[in-house]
C-alpha cells in the first residue's frame, strides 16, 4: 500500500514538472514577448498584430503574450532573461545589447544613419548577418528584425537649449548604455541613466533636467506635459531589435517559424511606416499642448561627439566598420 503511494506521488510530482504541452498532449507553443514601452506605442501596437496574425495562421497553435510596460522587467533585465531563456522574446534598443555583444551597439550610434531606408538596407546586408551571428554564437539569442524606432530629439523642463554649449551640466537623462553616456559627456551634459519607466516622475519632480527621445516615444510617455522645450537635435536614428532566444526558436517546428517571421515583417512594416507618419505630425501636437520648439545649432552637437565616440568604441566596435557602415549606399 506504501509503494503504491509513493508510486501515485511520484505520478504526480512528475506531471507537475512538466511542460503543459507534453501533460495535455497539446501541440502548443507558448511566447511571451515583453518591451518596455507603454501599450500605446506603435513599437507595442506592433507586437499586438503580429501576434495576432500568428495566432489566426496556426489556428491558435502559437500564442504569442504581450507584456509591455516593463512589466517583466527593465531593458536590462529582458534582455538577460532572453539570453537565459525564461522569456522567450524581446523588442530593445541596438545599444542596450552591447553590454553582451560590444559590435552591435554601433548601429545606435550617434550619427551613424541618413534615414531609416539606410538603417534598412545594412541590417538585411552582410554587416546585419555578422551582427546577428554574433549575438547567437555568444549570447545564444537571435535577431528576428531591425525596427524603425524614430529621430530622438531633446526636451528639457526649464532650460531653452540651441547649442551643445547650454547642456553644460545639464542633468540629461539617457538610458542605460555607455553609447549614450559617451555622447553626453561630449556635449558637457551630466548623463543620468534611469530606467524608461521612471522617466515620467523623474522629469516632473526634477530630478533631471531633460530627455531625449524619439517624438512617438514622447507622445506616448506623455513627456509633452512635465516638459518645456523640444529641441530638434536629431542626434540618434534609434533601430531596435526583435529578438528571440536561439533555444527555443530551434525548437520551433520549422513551418510555425516561417510563419513567425512572415509576421514579424509585416509587423516590422507597419510599425515603421506608423512611426514616420506620427512624426510628421507629433511636432504641431507639442506646439499645441504649450512646447516651445527649438531649431538648435545641429552641427555644435554633432560635431563634439564625431570627434570623440567613434574612436573611443573602435576597439568595441570592429575598427572601421562605423565608417563602412556610414559610407553604404
Amino acid at each position: 500500500m506504501r509503494k503504491n503511494g509513493l508510486l501515485m506521488l511520484f505520478g504526480l510530482v512528475f506531471i507537475t514538472i512538466l511542460p503543459y504541452s507534453l501533460v495535455w498532449g497539446a501541440d502548443k507553443t507558448v511566447i511571451r514577448w515583453g518591451d518596455v514601452l507603454s501599450a500605446d506605442h506603435p513599437s507595442v501596437k506592433m507586437l499586438e498584430r503580429i501576434a495576432k496574425r500568428v495566432g489566426d495562421t496556426t489556428q491558435g497553435r502559437v500564442e504569442i503574450q504581450v507584456y509591455p510596460s516593463s512589466q517583466l522587467g527593465s531593458s536590462k533585465d529582458q534582455i538577460e532573461a532572453v539570453a537565459l531563456g525564461t522569456q522567450q522574446m524581446v523588442t530593445e534598443g541596438a545599444a542596450n545589447f552591447g553590454q553582451w555583444v560590444s559590435s552591435i551597439s554601433v548601429i545606435e550610434a550617434p550619427y551613424v544613419w541618413r534615414d531609416d531606408s539606410h538603417l534598412t538596407k545594412v541590417m538585411s546586408g552582410p554587416v546585419g548577418q555578422d551582427l546577428n551571428k554574433q549575438l547567437i554564437e555568444k549570447r545564444g539569442m537571435r535577431i528576428l528584425g531591425t525596427t524603425y524606432y524614430g529621430v530622438r530629439q531633446l526636451t528639457t523642463t526649464k532650460k531653452a537649449v540651441r547649442t551643445a554649449a547650454d547642456m553644460k551640466e545639464f542633468k540629461l537623462r539617457v538610458p542605460e548604455n555607455e553609447v549614450f553616456l559617451a555622447m553626453a559627456r561630449a556635449w558637457g551634459a551630466k548623463p543620468t541613466p534611469m530606467t524608461f519607466s521612471e522617466l515620467y516622475l523623474a522629469l516632473r519632480q526634477n530630478v533631471v533636467d531633460g530627455q531625449e527621445n524619439p517624438l512617438p516615444t514622447i507622445d506616448s510617455g506623455k513627456f509633452y506635459e512635465v516638459q518645456k522645450y523640444l529641441v530638434l537635435t536629431g542626434h540618434i536614428l534609434t533601430p531596435r531589435l526583435v529578438v528571440i532566444n536561439e533555444k527555443f526558436w530551434q525548437g520551433i517546428p520549422e513551418a510555425d517559424r516561417k510563419i513567425i517571421t512572415n509576421a514579424v515583417a509585416e509587423g516590422i512594416a507597419w510599425n515603421n511606416q506608423e512611426i514616420l507618419s506620427r512624426e510628421q505630425a507629433l511636432v504641431d501636437k507639442f506646439k499645441q499642448a504649450g512646447m516651445e520648439v527649438i531649431q538648435p545649432d545641429v552641427e555644435s552637437f554633432r560635431k563634439p561627439v564625431l570627434d570623440t565616440v567613434p574612436k573611443m568604441f573602435e576597439a568595441k566596435w570592429g575598427k572601421g566598420l562605423f565608417e563602412q557602415i556610414v559610407g553604404t549606399r
